[in-house]
């Protein structure tokens, strides 16, 4: 069994490749417009005394999840097919979209223009239109969370997987909240 420092450095090392990937992700993929996500991303490590047993929790602001795993829409799932999450299930907050879309749309300035006039559209209407295409259609997952946590946990020592009996469905599982 590795000691306990040495695994407190292993899973402290996986943890801070883990947020400083997730996060230059949201950067590339033009997914960081207020910040919010990208400065709530951060982790938790406890490893007990004898260096037995750990906790890891990765924290991220609510709506990560819907953006790592995406969300199937109401009429179509071709987006998201994998996805646990569908728009106009019942269980999510209601509005959530209307509330946010408008804010994201006055923050990259981004108005539609009216195919008849050619004049643009208030943010409102654009914020409208974007709002109803998403809770249709979907969202697209970015996998930005998923994808450094699986290329981190194939780069864990051996001796700490086998140790720990882990997979990494199961380290996934439990290190999120």
């Amino acid at each position: 069994m590795p000691r306990k420092e040495n695994i407190e450095a292993v899973l402290n090392k996986f943890g801070k490749y883990v947020v400083q990937q997730a996060r230059s992700n949201l950067s590339k993929k033009s997914k960081n417009v207020s910040k919010e996500l990208y400065n709530s991303i951060s982790y938790d490590l406890n490893v007990s005394q004898s260096g037995e047993s750990f906790s890891m929790v990765f924290k991220m602001a609510d709506y990560g999840e819907f953006q790592d795993k995406g969300v199937k829409g109401k009429s179509s799932s071709s987006k998201a097919p994998n996805s646990p999450y569908r728009f106009g299930s019942g269980k999510g907050k209601k509005g959530g979209l209307r509330e946010s879309i408008p804010k994201w749309v006055r923050a990259r300035r981004f108005q539609f223009r009216d195919k008849k006039t050619g004049k643009f559209m208030s943010y409102d209407s654009t914020a409208f239109l974007i709002s109803r295409s998403i809770y249709q259609t979907g969202i697209r997952p970015s996998e930005f969370f998923s994808r450094p946590f699986g290329l981190a946990f194939k780069q864990l020592p051996p001796d700490i997987v086998k140790a720990f009996e882990l997979t990494q469905e199961d380290l996934q599982a439990f290190t999120r909240k």
